[in-house]
């Protein structure tokens, strides 16, 4: 095979490789950016999953206002491909972070969550002694129980303190309805999600009422997009997993998406007609959220990821897939498949189009 797989067949390609259908890729970020647009909504999609600034773009090109990003790493990569409206929806803390994050807003507008007072002084010092604003949203916990202060009073004084300080502005509220990603009702997940989401907004109000306006009031992922956009008073969604897509989005989070990421694999060993072993495991491909699916061999009994390998066992024997020859599967969880890779290879009609380096992997601080 040539050093560059553009132009080869993806049943070519050196395994185990990680694949995202462009045609359907591309189809879920018009999707998504057509619903927001629709429920008059800005979409900022998460991008700690995605890890590649060229899909962050598309979205961009699409419609989206900006990223999300979980690191301030992801962020400072997103920048250098010139992405210049960046939330960070975590807390930084500590000096190193502090000033890559004062350094970071020279070149590009990026928020930060806060949800802790002192927190709140050590950003407005490492703004100050950059010489830059920077626009920090309060995180409130609306029932995840993970980060963020509780709803309503607590908000506004925090809300009251960042936009006293110097050197920051403060910039709205942000918060997560996760408690509600799993829900299979979809009567009982939309209760769930307006009850999370009640709470925010509630909080929006309070701060605008106290004097401090709220630009942004920033939630949902993919698992809740279709009850989270409706919600009066949201002014922007996180969702960005489902524009890749994968076994987790449609079977736990019961999102509509369809899958565009995927992992070819070759097959190693048939021990017997019902068992297949092929050369990806849990290093190439999580188990964590979802398992993967393989696809053209019929109904599967049971998937089991070691370290180096899938085991696979078939419902009924099979001659086929032999050993030597491709098995794709579509990927179990791809927030924690795609850091697994150095290159994302975009398929077309089965050719490599496009190989993208994944630019954010590894960047965890």
């Amino acid at each position: 095979m040539p050093l560059s797989a553009a132009g080869c067949s993806k049943r070519e390609l050196d395994t185990p490789a990680l694949l995202v259908d462009l045609d359907v890729l591309e189809g879920n970020i018009v999707t998504l950016a057509r619903r927001c647009r629709e429920a008059r909504i800005n979409w900022r999609p998460h991008v700690k999953g995605i890890k590649v600034p060229a899909i962050a773009l598309k979205a961009i090109a699409a419609g989206a206002c900006g990223v999300t990003c979980a690191k301030l790493g992801e962020a400072e990569v997103m920048a250098a491909a010139g992405i210049k409206d960046i939330l960070i929806a975590n807390q930084i803390v500590g000096p190193r972070k502090l000033t890559r994050l004062a350094q970071l807003r020279r070149s590009t507008d990026v928020i930060v969550a806060a949800d802790d007072p002192a927190n709140v002084v050590a950003l407005g010092a490492a703004a100050s002694a950059a010489g830059v604003k920077l626009r920090v949203v309060v995180e409130v916990d609306i029932g995840m129980q993970r980060a963020g202060v509780a709803p309503g009073s607590p908000v506004v004084a925090l809300a009251r303190q960042i936009a006293g300080t110097a050197g920051l502005i403060f910039a709205g509220v942000m918060g997560w309805e996760a408690q509600a990603v799993n829900i299979a009702d979809p009567a009982e997940k939309q209760r769930a999600v307006a009850a999370a989401l009640a709470q925010l907004v509630a909080s929006a109000r309070a701060c605008a009422d106290a004097g401090f306006p709220c630009a942004i009031v920033s939630c949902g992922g993919t698992g809740t997009i279709k009850y989270s956009m409706h919600e009066p008073g949201i002014t922007e969604i996180q969702a960005g997993g489902g524009m890749l897509s994968d076994m987790r989005y449609t079977t736990a989070m019961h999102a509509d998406l369809p899958h565009a990421l995927t992992i070819m694999t070759m097959v190693t060993s048939r021990p017997t007609p019902s068992r297949i072993i092929c050369d990806a495991g849990r290093k190439a491909m999580s188990g964590d959220g979802a398992a993967p699916h393989p696809l053209g061999i019929g109904a599967v009994r049971k998937l089991v990821l070691s370290a180096e390998h899938a085991t696979i066992e078939l419902d009924s024997p099979s001659a086929t897939p032999r050993p030597g020859e491709p098995l794709e599967l579509v990927v179990g969880y791809g927030d924690t498949t795609v850091h697994l890779h150095d290159t994302l290879y975009g398929v077309r009609n089965g050719i490599v189009e496009v190989e993208w380096p994944v630019l954010a992997r590894g960047k965890l601080t």
